[in-house]
């Protein structure tokens, strides 16, 4: 029997400029849900990569006086070293310049074109460079500006090919009625459909003038536009992604496409659109997420205000860099981050919390069991407090609510804790009368701290890799997450996982 399939992508990033921490919330998000669905035995295909083509990389380019393409290999291979350094289990790195991508985006618009939504007119409107992107009314924010980049707008008139989006209208309607959680959270789910109730404009499929990007096939005198070339790299990837054979019959239409709340007209509204159009499924869900704010601002590379993941990673390690953005900011709300705000999650929550309930149980265990787990029964108190957990952690993660899953299992790291305050193992130790209670206490923290550790693998995968080979224990899959299910033995001691001051640790 075939595995079920779960396909997620992350948005592909631009090259012009190299990656920040915003690109590290995306694809980290992204990995907590691939690893997640391997726990459970899924077929994962997770996507990420790299948006190569259009005016903004050329501008950039231009600014630095190289060539886009030199430009897109710079930073393309940014990118690809940091989701290493993310601990990112990517399945495949696309990048818009990909040969086999160029090939396939020009067959699937001759095919939206030989179904009749590909017509030659004249465009005029107010355009921004940075978003690339022709803005309606209601997009243009006061002085004629981009509400996102805060520059002035530019008046664009041009010839070009158009796609016929309004010939959409009613589908797309259907599409967001019949399924109303195709867009996530609420709100931009909302957002959306008043973007669709105002009624749908045909928009421009190309672009004359432009060279950086792929030459229309039945016109190489333009260039396709950059939105539906980048658009169609979470189709196009599995048809190449590995030699011989397409992985599209098997994985699309994706589950989860999670991007950014600026771009979500393109993703909730042209993007289905253009899928139907060339006879190709519309992905299942977006989850589409806010902004990383400093002072105030969205951290943006055009913006400057940035802080660089590489940095983080260099001091604290990689998981406490995920453990940060996934617990401090909601995921699907905008939220401010700082490195006070950083190291108060790593030290209160990380160290104290997590960190300490794994260093004193281990220690606790070779201190008076000699590092020999007691084969003893466990505390159904304790146990109680675990029914459903990963039941529920599952049923969030389906709705790629990755911040309250994370906090429903830290509600659990808090109560083992409070369980060893309340059992105060220290003091069972010393009268032999109490030696079988001991042996309970032990136990039920050690396998909760498996438990616990197993859940938060997606989270926190070098770390919990380090403390399961610690308890010796090999499976980590969602069927060994369930309490009461483990059977440690001997257990070793293990250098603190979240050290207070991580320059120094050994």
């Amino acid at each position: 029997m075939a595995r079920p399939a779960f396909y997620v992508t992350t948005p592909i990033y631009y090259v012009n400029a190299a990656p920040h921490l915003g690109h590290a919330y995306t694809s980290i998000a992204a990995d907590v849900l691939a690893r997640h669905h391997r726990q459970r035995g899924d077929e994962v295909f997770f996507l990420t990569g790299t948006d190569e083509h259009g005016e903004p990389v050329a501008l950039a380019a231009a600014a630095e006086g190289v060539e886009p393409q030199a430009l897109a290999d710079q930073n393309a291979e940014r990118f690809r070293a940091l989701m290493p350094q993310l601990e990112a289990s990517n399945d495949f790195f696309i990048r818009t310049s990909d040969e086999q991508h160029v090939a396939a985006v020009q067959e699937i618009l001759e095919r939206v074109k030989a179904n009749g939504y590909v017509f030659e007119g004249t465009y005029e409107g107010w355009y921004c460079p940075r978003c690339a992107d022709f803005k309606t009314a209601q997009e243009v924010a006061e002085g004629n500006t981009c509400p996102i980049h805060n520059i002035e707008l530019t008046r664009e008139n041009e010839q070009n090919w158009f796609f016929q989006l309004s010939a959409f209208q009613e589908r797309l309607e259907e599409l967001f009625d019949g399924q109303p959680d195709f867009v996530q959270p609420k709100t931009r789910y909302n957002e959306a459909r008043s973007f669709l109730a105002g009624g749908l404009q045909d928009v421009s499929l190309s672009r004359r003038g432009i060279d950086w990007g792929i030459p229309v096939p039945w016109d190489t005198d333009q260039t396709i536009y950059v939105w539906w070339d980048a658009l169609l790299n979470y189709y196009t990837a599995l048809t190449y992604a590995k030699p011989g054979e397409d992985l599209a019959a098997r994985f699309w239409p994706a589950n989860y496409q999670l991007i950014g709340k600026d771009i979500l007209k393109f993703h909730a509204i042209y993007w289905p659109a253009l899928l139907m159009a060339a006879d190709l499924p519309v992905p299942r869900h977006l989850f589409v997420h806010g902004f990383l704010l400093m002072d105030g601002e969205k951290m943006s590379k055009s913006l400057g205000n940035v802080l660089d993941p590489f940095a983080v990673i260099e001091r604290y390690g990689a998981d406490a860099l995920r453990f940060y953005l996934l617990r401090d900011v909601p995921f699907g709300s905008d939220g401010s981050v700082s490195a006070a705000a950083f190291e108060a999650r790593y030290e209160n929550e990380l160290a104290n919390e997590y960190g300490n309930l794994a260093a004193r149980t281990i220690a606790m265990v070779h201190r008076y069991r000699d590092g020999i787990v007691p084969a003893a029964p466990l505390d159904a108190k304790l146990a109680s407090d675990f029914e459903g957990l990963p039941e529920q952690v599952a049923e969030l993660i389906d709705k790629a609510e990755v911040t309250q899953a994370l906090e429903t299992i830290w509600e659990r790291v808090r109560r083992c804790n409070q369980y060893v305050e309340e059992r105060a193992p220290w003091t069972l130790a010393k009268d032999d009368a109490t030696s079988d209670e001991l042996d309970v206490v032990l136990a039920t923290l050690c396998e909760a701290l498996r438990t616990l550790t197993v859940l938060l693998a997606p989270w926190l995968p070098a770390s919990a890799a380090k403390l399961l080979a610690a308890l010796g224990a090999g499976d980590d899959s969602y069927a060994a997450a369930a309490f009461g299910s483990g059977s440690l033995a001997a257990i070793e001691k293990i250098e603190p996982m979240f050290p207070k001051d991580p320059d120094h640790a050994s």
